[in-house]
């Protein structure tokens, strides 16, 4: 009996590390492939310009006035920082603990910015064992919080998104899109609008209830959260996406490129949709950026350049707070 149970045991560690490669495997090949279309579509420019790639992206950086462009992203990184900083305070005081201080989560989400360079999912997964350990709030309970907190994330990119569409629907009508954008957007649109009702339905049964599946730790703070709390964290994100959406409309004319306000409030939102795609180096963001602007063959480039510096930004800010992570994590209860 016991070797049997051994042996299932065994089968499913096995089957789950198997699982883990094929993901890591399928996941590095598609980066890989994203990786490719960009190069082609640059090699593809430069030979139409009969040069080599190095020289047409030479000439790329050589056109950049790189310190008008640190003048920007610099202030940038620090104000999402802070703005996104104020946004899981607030939630984190709602659902899980009344007793945090702005000044006490500002290490901590400082510190997990760090281990966003691997995956935002890491560092989320981060704060939640720092409430663990300082506060005692339960594993699931504070990873539940987060769940709020990615949900008002990709509602936030749909919004902003939507609203592109909606005030800007002739002009992009007109463009020449390579692909049926528009059908896909109202269809992303409409599901994201009639999975809300459904949301609040079926939680705020299970908070009557206290049975159930969703009675589960893991969907506590979901249970907890009204209307009012995503409206105000909804709120409360909103200038991050808003001063994007500018830093990366001038970004682009410093690299030579004019794209209308409306276009980039209406694009940026799913480039960052497609950043949080559990892919490496975020390629999927490339994909949607030589879609979105099929007329500057450089974008890719550019891509790249705003990603790696805004996650280098955030790490530095990371370092310059892990002291004061490291004494608030150890500090004890309060």
């Amino acid at each position: 009996m016991d070797q049997t149970k051994n042996g299932r045991s065994n089968f499913r560690t096995t089957f789950k590390k198997h699982q883990v490669l094929i993901f890591k495997a399928v996941t590095w090949g598609v980066a890989i492939f994203c990786f490719y279309l960009a190069y082609s579509k640059i090699l593809a420019s430069a030979e139409s310009r009969e040069i080599s790639v190095l020289e047409f992206v030479t000439s790329f950086f050589a056109n950049v006035d790189w310190i008008y462009w640190l003048l920007i992203m610099v202030p940038y990184s620090i104000f999402f920082f802070v703005v996104d900083t104020h946004a899981a305070w607030r939630a984190i005081k709602w659902f899980n603990t009344p007793d945090l201080t702005y000044r006490n989560i500002m290490p901590i989400r400082a510190s997990a910015l760090i281990l966003s360079i691997v995956s935002e999912q890491v560092g989320k997964g981060a704060m939640s064992l720092y409430l663990l350990r300082r506060y005692k709030v339960p594993g699931w309970e504070a990873l539940s919080t987060m769940v709020v907190l990615g949900i008002c994330e990709i509602y936030q990119l749909l919004i902003f998104s939507s609203l592109g569409v909606l005030f800007y629907y002739e002009f992009l009508l007109e463009a020449d899109w390579n692909f049926p954008v528009i059908k896909i957007l109202i269809s992303i649109f409409g599901l994201a609008t009639l999975y809300v009702p459904i949301h609040f339905f079926i939680f705020n049964r299970a908070r009557e209830k206290s049975s159930g599946f969703f009675s589960n730790p893991v969907f506590a703070s979901l249970r907890k959260a009204e209307v009012y709390h995503y409206l105000l964290l909804l709120l409360f994100k909103a200038p991050n996406l808003l001063g994007a959406v500018l830093v990366y409309s001038l970004a682009l004319s410093l690299f030579g490129f004019e794209v209308p306000y409306s276009k980039m409030l209406m694009f940026l939102p799913l480039i960052f949709l497609a950043a949080a795609l559990p892919l490496p180096f975020h390629a999927g963001a490339l994909v949607i950026w030589m879609l979105c602007f099929p007329e500057f063959p450089e974008v890719s480039i550019f891509s790249l350049i705003m990603h790696t510096f805004f996650l280098s930004m955030n790490a530095f800010i990371g370092v310059c707070f892990l002291p004061y992570a490291n004494k608030e994590l150890f500090a004890g209860k309060k």
